[in-house]
């Protein structure tokens, strides 16, 4: 890993607009056929307000967001999030990091992706140090 961490580094933001062709596509990319990810009207009847991004996506994001910032060298050990807010269609995901552990080998991150409505995706990603 190239970048120094410490307790209290923070990552640079990135931010990702969303688009239908996103969530759809990221959701069959995913095997996700669950008809809220990709059928509007489905959706809706659902009571939801347009069709919204999958938790295999936002684990994949987490994980680009890493791999970017630190590097796709980096040994990811694991992620575990919650979601919250839906991540909708015309909405920006951003996400933002901060190192909050640092061990011997390992180092923890707190990732948060965040769209209008709030955080969608709340987490740490755990990498080798």
């Amino acid at each position: 890993m190239a970048t120094t961490l410490e307790v209290g580094t923070t990552l640079p933001a990135w931010e990702l607009p969303l688009t239908p062709t996103i969530i759809v596509s990221t959701a069959i990319a995913t095997r996700d056929f669950q008809d809220v990810h990709h059928d509007r009207d489905i959706a809706q009847a659902a009571g939801s307000k347009d069709i919204f991004m999958n938790i295999l996506t936002s684990t994949a994001l987490c994980q680009r967001y890493v791999e970017d910032t630190l590097g796709h060298d980096v040994e990811i050990r694991g992620i575990a999030i919650r979601l919250g807010a839906p991540a909708y269609p015309y909405d920006t995901l951003t996400f933002t990091g901060e190192v909050s552990e640092v061990g011997d080998d390992e180092v923890v991150l707190k990732v948060t992706g965040a769209v209008s409505l709030g955080a969608h995706v709340i987490g740490t990603v755990r990498v080798a140090r």
